[in-house]
This record gives structure tokens, sequence and C-alpha cells, in this order.
């Protein structure tokens, strides 16, 4: 139903810039295309004529002009309609293209989405009276082989401070962790979390490839956001072409949301490792941010 909506705003819109641009082209169009109608019109309005002071004497000839209006009429409109459908489907062509784009995925960019999670009482209740503890750092070498290079560029300089993000947020990433491993038996770790916006510009210079979202766009840059990777065998596993790493961001993903969490694994550039949260309140820091 929105869809239609949209459709319908667009093609109104291309309508009203059409007559405001080019007033002349469209009084043309007007004329040649309401033409089949005037001798239409003239002929009906005769057969009123005639119907008022000749109905009861000529009754066929009345009838005839009718006939012969709308018959005018029907062949103007057949040799004009493909034109009328050609200009219908270029107008809507761009929307449509747009909608059908937008429908096969859910992705926004990050900061850019108003949509805000009210919070999730359920895991509010699970953390009352427990605070989940980080996990000691993992050795950092870990982070600058080359497999993980090759996979998450200049991933070695990344923040994993846990301490430098929300607390909150925190909470509900840990107690991922331990869904995870005690579900799942996944053992998880954090590859970035809190991001400077500096970092942010490099990152976004690389290409869309890395990310899409520029200095203050990202939750990375308000400790709202975390990218994590599975851990087997005492290495850091991070491929798509892995069915074991690709079961585990399916459940990882699943987790997430169950906690309130927006996984970036439905956006239409896929971060399966990518969760975040947006936290009520947060958008308007980001939008004070754009602005500022």
């Amino acid at each position: 139903m929105q869809a239609g909506w949209v459709l319908l705003y667009f093609l109104l819109g291309c309508a009203a810039l059409a007559v405001m641009v080019f007033p002349g082209a469209i009084g043309g169009l007007r004329q040649r295309a309401l033409k089949p109608f005037h001798g239409a019109w003239w002929r009906l309005r005769r057969a009123g004529q005639v119907g008022w002071h000749q109905a009861g004497r000529q009754p066929r000839q009345v009838a005839q002009v009718c006939r012969d209006g709308l018959a005018q009429a029907k062949v103007g409109w057949r040799a004009r309609w493909p034109w009328l459908l050609l200009t219908l489907a270029l107008l809507g062509l761009p929307a449509t293209v747009v909608l059908w784009w937008s429908a096969q995925s859910t992705r926004s960019l990050d900061g850019f989405d108003d949509r805000i999670d009210p919070g999730n009482s359920h895991v509010a209740h699970l953390l009352q009276g427990e605070q989940l503890v980080p996990p000691p750092p993992l050795p950092p070498e870990w982070f600058s082989t080359a497999e993980v290079e090759v996979e998450r560029p200049m991933i070695a300089s990344a923040d994993r401070r846990w301490d430098q993000m929300d607390a909150e947020f925190v909470q509900r990433l840990l107690l991922a962790f331990r869904i995870m491993k005690q579900e799942h038996g996944y053992d998880m770790a954090l590859l970035e979390g809190w991001r400077s916006p500096d970092r942010q510009r490099l990152l976004a210079a690389r290409g869309a490839n890395v990310t899409m979202a520029g200095a203050w766009q990202s939750y990375h840059q308000y400790g709202l956001a975390a990218d994590c990777a599975f851990l087997r065998n005492g290495k850091l596993l991070i491929t798509e072409k892995d069915p074991w790493a690709m079961r585990g961001y399916q459940l990882y993903g699943e987790v997430a949301e169950r906690l309130g969490l927006t996984w970036g694994g439905r956006w239409q550039m896929m971060d399966l490792g990518h969760v975040e949260w947006r936290k009520p309140g947060i958008k308007e820091a980001m939008r004070a941010r754009r602005g500022s």
C-alpha cells in the first residue's frame, strides 16, 4: 500500500514539474490529446440541439450523430494509446526500480536509520543483579595475520577496549557471546568496538566494500556497535567460505536480534559480524553531530 502511494506521488510530481518547465509543450500535447474529443463534443452538442428541436421528427439523425462522435473519439485514442502507455512507463520506471531494489533487503546506512529500539525488558531482567565481565584480550598478533588482513583490512589497528563502548551495549554483547558458547558451542571474539571519526574516514576512503558510512554516520563512533568473529583451534576465523562459520553467523544474528540488537547480516551490503544497538535517544545525538 505504501509503495503504491510512493509511485503515485512520483508520477504526480513528474507531471507537475513538466507543466512548470515545459508549459508550451504541455499545452500542445494537451490540444493534440484532446483533439479527438473536440469533434465528438461538437457532434454531441449538435445532437443535443437536434434533440431539443427535432427529436420528435429526426430520432435516427440524433442517434447517428452520437455514434459518429464516439467513433471519431475512439479512432483518435486508438492511434495515441501506445504513446500514453510509453509515457507512463518511462515515468514509473525509476520509482519501480527503486521500490524493487529496496524490497530485496532491509539494509540502511548506519546513523541514518530513524528506527530506534525501545529496549528489551526481558534482556534487562536477565541482566539485573549480574554484570558480565569481558574476556581477557587476545594476543595482538592474532589480528595481524595475512588471512585476517585479507578479510578485514586495517583490523590490526582497531580498538578492542570494552570500556570504550556503551556499558549497556557491552552487557548485551557479552550476553550474546555467552549464549553462542553455551547453546551453540561457538567461541566469539571482539574485532573492533569503538571507532574514532578519523578511522571511519580512512575506512570509508577504501571503498564501499569496507564501509559505506562516513565519520559520525556509524554507531561505532558512539560505542554502540561491534564487529565480531569466531575462534577455532586457537585462531580467528573470519570467512564466508567456511560452512561452520556461516552457520555461526546465522546463529549469531538470531541471538543478537533476540537481545534487541541490529544485525548487519540483513543489510544489502551484508556485514555478518556486525551488530549495533540503536539506543533510545542516540538519534538526536547523531543529527547534532552531522549538523555541527
